[in-house]
């Protein structure tokens, strides 16, 4: 009975998401899709990138929507704001951009 009542619960959580995608040209005429997850307790953008899913938090941004990695090592920030988005490789030297890209 509560793996049935587990189920029940899913589509309940599940709806509470919100899931929007996109797909970005870049320079270099590099393509990223990415899908972002919008939800009461997390936000999140999952991009591909160089032949590899990934999944990047939302931070805390001045201007737009900023997606990092919480850690003090080298990652991905993804910064979108309207119909724009900057890849940053982010080190303990700080960030460089790597691709500017639009939506498609």
């Amino acid at each position: 009975m509560r793996g049935l009542l587990a189920l029940a619960l899913i589509p309940a959580a599940a709806s509470a998401q919100e899931f929007t995608t996109a797909r970005y040209l870049c320079d270099r005429r590099v393509e990223i899709p990415a899908t972002y997850v919008n939800g009461p307790d997390l936000s999140l953008a999952v991009i591909h990138v160089e032949g590899n899913q990934i999944t990047l938090l939302n931070e805390p941004a001045a201007s737009g929507a900023r997606y990092g990695w919480p850690s003090d090592g080298s990652n991905y920030v993804w910064w979108t704001k309207g119909d724009e988005a900057t890849l940053y490789w982010k080190s303990p030297e700080g960030e460089a951009p790597l691709l500017t890209c639009k939506t498609q």
